[in-house]
C-alpha cells in the first residue's frame, strides 16, 4: 500500500517539477532578451499591406460595443483595405442597433444579424458566421469588451509577410485593474502570460498561443482548417495545434497591445476560469495523441505543446498529491521521499497556476516598470487555491460527458459592465 501511495506522489512531483523548470526557462529567457529587444527597431514587413477583416463577435454587448467601433473608425490602418464585420448573436439589447449606426455611417463596417434559431451557441459558432462574409487575405478577431492601440492591426498584419506564420496574436492588458482585488489578481496574471509565458514561448520556438482575440489569421488557411471548431470551449487553443499541426506557426507580437474589461468578481471568474479550463481539458483529449505523431514538429515543441495542454490539470494534480501525501506522513514514508517533499511545497505555489507563476509575475511587473503592482503578488496563492475546486469540476463534467456519450458543454459568456469606459478616458488623457 506504502509503496503504491509512494510511487504516485513520486509521480506528481514529477509532473510538478517539469512545470517549475519551464517556467523558470521562461523567466531567464525574457530577462536575457528585453534589453535587447528594448534597442532594436523591428522594421519586418513595416511596407506590407494585406487586406484585412476584422470579425467582431457581439451578444448581449451594448455597454461596450460602441467604444470598440469607435475604435475601429480610428485605427491608422488604410480603409479601403479594412472590414468590419460585426455578429450580432441574437442579442436581446442594443447591440444590434449600435452596430448598425457605425454601419450606416462608415462603408467599411457591416453587421450580420442571428436569431434565436441560431445564435446564442457560443463564441465559434458567431465567428464562422463571420467568416463566411470576410474578403480579407488576413481575419483578425476582437472581443467586444476589447479596446485596441490605433496601430494595432500594421503590427499583427506585418508579421503574415513570413510565409511560416498562420496565425498572430497581441497582448492582452487589463483595462479596468484599479477597480478591485479580483480585478487587480487577474491583471496580474495577464502581466504574467503575457509579458513573460508568451514572449519566452515566441522566443525559445515553442508553442505560441492563439488567445481567442487580439489576433487573427491568415484566412485561407482558417478556411482550410474548417473554421472554429463550435464543439469546443477552448476554440482557440483548439486552432492553436491545428495550426502548427498543419505545419505553421503562431507568431506573439509583444507591442501590439489591446485593453480589455477584465472579470469583476469571483463568481465571474469561477465561470470564466471553469470554461478555459474545461475547453483545454477537451483540447487534452483531442490533440495529445496527434502532437506527439506529428511529424511537423521538434522533441521540444511536443513536450512544450503537452504541458501547455496539460496545464488546468495541475492543480487537480495537486490536490491528489494532497490525498496521497497525508497518508504518507501519518503511514511514516520511506526516508528517500523527503526532498520530494520539499519540491512539492515549492511548486504549490511557484509552479502550479493557471497563466503565470508568482516569479513570471514579478519579472514581467518588473519589465513594465509595475513595483506597486507586486506587491500584491502574495495573493496570487488564492488564486491557485480556487481553481482546485474549478479545475476539479470542469474535469468531473468534462468525464461525465463522455462516459454518457452527450455534448454537455454550454458556451457561458462573460458580462461585461462597460466600467471600463472611465478608464479609457483616463488612459486618453494621459
Amino acid at each position: 500500500m506504502i509503496g503504491v501511495l509512494e510511487a504516485l506522489f513520486l509521480l506528481f512531483t514529477a509532473a510538478m517539477t517539469a512545470y517549475l523548470v519551464r517556467h523558470y526557462i521562461f523567466t531567464i529567457t525574457v530577462l536575457k532578451t528585453s534589453q535587447g529587444r528594448k534597442t532594436r527597431l523591428n522594421f519586418w514587413g513595416i511596407g506590407y499591406r494585406p487586406t484585412v477583416s476584422v470579425l467582431i463577435p457581439a451578444r448581449n454587448e451594448e455597454r461596450v460595443i460602441g467604444r470598440l467601433l469607435q475604435r475601429m473608425t480610428e485605427l491608422t490602418y488604410p480603409k479601403d483595405r479594412l472590414q468590419v464585420i460585426v455578429i450580432d448573436d441574437a442579442s436581446k439589447d442594443d447591440t444590434g442597433k449600435i452596430a448598425e449606426q457605425y454601419s450606416k455611417a462608415y462603408n467599411y463596417v457591416s453587421v450580420i444579424h442571428r436569431g434565436e434559431h441560431e445564435g446564442g451557441r457560443g463564441k465559434a459558432s458567431a465567428l464562422n458566421a463571420g467568416l463566411k462574409h470576410a474578403t480579407g487575405e488576413i481575419v483578425l478577431c476582437f472581443d467586444a469588451d476589447y479596446y485596441p492601440q490605433r496601430d494595432i492591426v500594421e503590427k499583427l498584419a506585418k508579421e503574415f509577410i513570413d510565409p511560416k506564420v498562420g496565425a498572430v496574436q497581441g497582448r492582452v492588458v487589463v483595462l479596468n485593474e484599479p477597480q478591485n482585488i479580483v480585478t487587480r489578481l487577474v491583471s496580474l496574471e495577464r502581466i504574467g502570460g503575457y509579458r513573460v509565458d508568451q514572449e519566452a514561448r515566441d522566443r525559445l520556438g515553442l508553442i505560441t498561443q492563439f488567445g481567442g482575440t487580439v489576433g487573427g489569421f491568415r484566412r485561407k488557411l482558417l478556411e482550410e482548417l474548417g473554421g472554429w471548431d463550435e464543439r469546443m470551449l477552448a476554440e482557440d487553443t483548439d486552432l492553436t495545434f491545428r495550426v502548427y499541426l498543419a505545419g505553421y506557426k503562431v507568431k506573439y507580437v509583444l507591442d501590439a497591445e489591446c485593453y480589455e474589461e477584465a472579470v469583476e468578481n469571483w463568481r465571474a471568474y469561477w465561470r470564466q476560469r471553469y470554461r478555459w479550463a474545461k475547453g483545454h481539458m477537451q483540447c487534452a483529449f483531442k490533440h495529445s495523441i496527434s502532437l506527439l505523431k506529428s511529424d511537423k514538429l521538434t522533441f521540444v515543441q511536443k513536450v512544450d505543446g503537452l504541458l501547455l495542454l496539460n496545464v488546468y490539470f495541475m492543480p487537480i494534480m495537486v490536490l491528489l498529491s494532497w490525498i496521497v501525501g497525508i497518508p504518507l506522513l501519518v503511514l511514516k514514508f520511506s526516508q528517500w521521499l523527503a526532498p520530494f517533499w520539499v519540491a512539492v511545497s515549492i511548486s504549490l505555489y511557484s509552479a502550479v497556476g493557471n497563466f503565470a507563476p508568482f516569479y513570471e509575475v514579478g519579472v514581467g511587473a518588473h519589465l513594465d516598470g509595475r513595483t506597486r503592482a507586486q506587491r500584491l503578488i502574495p495573493f496570487l496563492v488564492f488564486t491557485f487555491l480556487y481553481n482546485i475546486p474549478i479545475c476539479t469540476k470542469a474535469f468531473i463534467d468534462l468525464l461525465f460527458s463522455k462516459i454518457v456519450g452527450k455534448n454537455c458543454h454550454r458556451w457561458d459568456k462573460t458580462t461585461h459592465s462597460g466600467n471600463g469606459n472611465c478608464y479609457i478616458a483616463f488612459m486618453e488623457k494621459h
